[in-house]
């Protein structure tokens, strides 16, 4: 079955579908699971704080996860963090987890059940 946009991908997977902006072009699945989504420009977002994601995120694709993570940060304290990896319901369900590296950060799932606006970082 042929998949017709990332939405319905991440969905299939196990993941909300409002996990990339509302701005995708295009992506792509390697046989590998390897993912890569190419947006039509870098952009900010909005979740549980401010995320920036660049024209190009890569991401290995597995069950309920995105890992291997490139292309997507988050501010924390003022800092820019690397976003490692995004796992849905662990610990538990209804959670997303963000690995940031330092930290491990819980937001509800609720937050992914649509693609953000893709914002210009004046605007956020």
């Amino acid at each position: 079955m042929a998949t017709s946009s990332i939405q319905d991908l991440l969905r299939s997977r196990g993941l909300p579908a409002g996990i990339f902006p509302d701005n995708v072009k295009s992506y792509k699945l390697n046989l590998d699971g390897r993912l890569e989504v190419e947006l039509e420009k870098s952009c900010m977002a909005e979740f549980d704080g401010r995320v920036h994601f660049d024209r190009v995120v890569r991401a290995n694709l597995s069950y309920g996860g995105l890992v291997g993570l490139e292309g997507l940060s988050q501010e924390e304290l003022f800092l820019w963090l690397p976003v490692k990896c995004i796992i849905a319901n662990d610990p538990s369900p209804g959670v997303m987890l963000f690995d940031i590296g330092v930290a491990h950060k819980q937001l509800s799932i609720s937050l992914f059940e649509v693609p953000p606006p893709c914002m210009t970082q004046g605007n956020v």
